[in-house]
């Protein structure tokens, strides 16, 4: 006679057969694997905890955990990522957004939220549209453009602004950083743009490097090859104030790229993410004031 596994045993087995593999947080990624396979959210899993789960079930979760075994991510797997607590669909021809990613945005909506009158924001290498579509969200007053090299990655940008509910207020335009861009002026530029030094994409998790998209992640010799491509062309799109926010990675990046910039930008900081690792650089193009200071 067949074993009657419940949500919880199957659970316990995926989280021990995960953590023995090495993937980090193991618990999590069984939770995900499971509720995509189930049809039900995190919650429902425990909720329904005691709740046996049929052959047909146990078929398609055994098939989504040979696949994360090899080393695909999960969220390919399911087709979702939540990135600032929104839905985004995601698969191999967009980046995973990552939940570092929040702090750029966190602080774009902060720089932002007190004008009056509608904002306009740039995002440039805008992927599955995670930086665009959530500043849109959190800021019913903005205006957003996306730009993207990958024509690819643009038609899952257009999907997420459609499920977000936001395509009256985000619009996506193939260009090779701001080469095809003439949206005029904005009140604030996001880039999180390939950053990982080439040396370094061998070092890179296999789920990373053998997964996503290798365009969107190597940086060139030290990492900072298309930002510093990207520095003359936004300080040309920024009206005064502005504000430029890009999302770096390697140690010692953002003051790399600040001394890059040089004292044109009238003032700047640098945001450090959970880990203590400098994550966003904030630039300002006009009048340096008292507000611009970073949060907490």
């Amino acid at each position: 006679m067949s074993r009657d596994w419940t949500v919880q045993d199957l659970l316990n087995w995926t989280k021990s057969r995960f953590a023995g593999l090495g993937i980090a947080e193991p618990r999590l990624e069984a939770e995900v694997l499971l509720a995509h396979a189930l049809n039900l959210d995190r919650i429902g899993l425990y909720v329904q905890y005691d709740r046996p789960v049929n052959q047909e079930e146990r078929a398609s979760f055994r098939e989504m955990i040979r696949r994360r075994v090899k080393g695909e991510p999960a969220a390919y797997i399911t087709g979702h990522k939540e990135f600032m607590s929104l839905p985004f669909q995601v698969d191999r021809r967009v980046l995973i957004p990552r939940p570092d990613t929040e702090i750029l945005v966190e602080e774009s909506i902060r720089l932002l939220r007190g004008y009056k009158g509608e904002v306009r924001v740039l995002d440039v290498g805008t992927g599955c549209g995670a930086i665009a579509i959530s500043i849109a969200r959190y800021l019913p007053h903005a205006l957003v453009y996306g730009v993207d090299i990958s024509e690819a990655a643009l038609e899952v940008a257009k999907a997420n602004a459609l499920l977000n509910g936001v395509a009256d207020r985000v619009f996506f335009c193939q260009s090779d950083l701001l080469d095809s861009a003439d949206f005029g002026t904005f009140h604030l530029i996001a880039a999180n743009l390939p950053y990982i030094p080439s040396e370094k994409m061998k070092d890179l998790p296999p789920e990373v490097r053998e997964y996503e998209p290798q365009q969107a992640l190597d940086g060139g010799p030290d990492g900072l090859a298309v930002y510093r491509r990207l520095l003359p062309q936004a300080w040309r799109h920024l009206g005064v104030p502005g504000f430029l926010l890009l999302e770096v990675g390697d140690a010692g990046q953002a003051e790399e790229l600040k001394r890059y910039a040089g004292e044109a930008w009238s003032g700047y900081y640098i945001l450090k993410d959970l880990g203590q690792r400098d994550r966003v650089l904030v630039l300002k193009k006009g009048k340096h004031d008292a507000d611009f200071t970073p949060q907490g």
